[in-house]
């Protein structure tokens, strides 16, 4: 990223500012199978500008955008010029071509464009002492292309059997939990759950965390009993269960039904928040645990 152009820049940006230039230069330039898609008549000049959620600004030097000759589409053109050669220069191409894409699905498009980046190149060097193959800025370019030219890695519980979840050690809790968590009664996994649980024999902190996701996001149909048999059917928490579940179901779900879900959910909340901070859990945990404010919890000590 630049931060004081230099008179080389200067000049570049004067030129390539101008749309016959920059046409002249892309139908020369372009390779042949690229440029015929591109209808050149439709060329503009977009900002260079992509704003992060930081508020930190990332720039390129010139951004077009042009229709495609094949139908609905849209092509980008990224040409970014140097008068120096930098050894990750293939990967700054790369990260300005992204963020091309984001700018485009910004605007309310649904598919990706093609973006097309170029590297104008005028340094004393000769001939550009770099690849311009991004692939080749990993210490494994091999492994990186089979990484970036297939389909990523997909962990579908859905269609991951039961069984072979159960062998998945310590993370066998988690998958099988969100697996089963739309389920209209969780209580049919009770004990499943209860003896991976013994299994993983997660932190306290996981196992707390796992009261509350189940307390908040199970569509179950009998919860009190639910926790109260889970409470039962897992030695190693028995004792954190009555004082945290337990509680959760007593208080807050007969609040629940009383004025409401959405109130007895909150409720329930502020009583795993109590209990944690009872049984001396940090309150960075409570809140992370319970999704409460700093304020709400200080409101529960009144």
């Amino acid at each position: 990223m630049k931060t004081y152009p230099t008179p080389h820049d200067s000049l570049f940006k004067k030129f390539f500012s101008d749309i016959g230039v920059a046409t002249d230069f892309l139908q020369i330039h372009l390779p042949p199978a690229l440029r015929e898609k591109c209808d050149f008549s439709t060329l503009t000049i977009t900002s260079t500008s992509f704003i992060k959620d930081n508020l930190r600004t990332r720039c390129c030097d010139m951004l077009y955008r042009l229709q495609t000759t094949m139908g609905p589409g849209y092509i980008y053109c990224v040409i970014e010029h140097q008068s120096s050669a930098d050894a990750l220069m293939a990967f700054r191409m790369m990260t300005y071509s992204m963020e091309a894409m984001q700018l485009h699905i910004n605007q309310g498009h649904e598919k990706l464009p093609l973006v097309i980046p170029l590297l104008f190149y005028h340094g004393v060097k000769k001939p550009y002492p770099h690849s311009t193959r991004w692939l080749d800025s990993f210490d494994d370019p091999v492994a990186a292309q089979v990484i970036y030219s297939q389909a990523f890695p997909l962990v579908d519980l859905t269609v991951i059997p039961d069984e072979e979840i159960k062998t998945h050690r310590k993370v066998a809790l988690l998958e099988y939990v969100q697996k089963h968590i739309w389920e209209r009664d969780i209580n049919v996994r009770l004990r499943d759950i209860a003896f991976l649980l013994e299994l993983s024999h997660p932190s306290r902190e996981l196992f707390v965390c796992l009261m509350h996701y189940l307390a908040q996001e199970a569509n179950t149909l009998d919860s009190e009993a639910f926790f109260s048999n889970l409470g039962r059917n897992t030695i190693r928490y028995k004792e954190d269960m009555m004082t945290i579940a337990e509680q959760l179901e007593q208080k807050g779900r007969k609040i629940g039904r009383q004025e409401g879900w959405q109130e007895g959910r909150q409720e329930g909340r502020r009583e795993i928040a109590r209990s944690m901070l009872a049984l001396g859990f940090e309150r960075a945990i409570v809140e992370h645990a319970t999704g409460l404010s700093n304020k709400e919890l200080d409101a529960l000590a009144e």
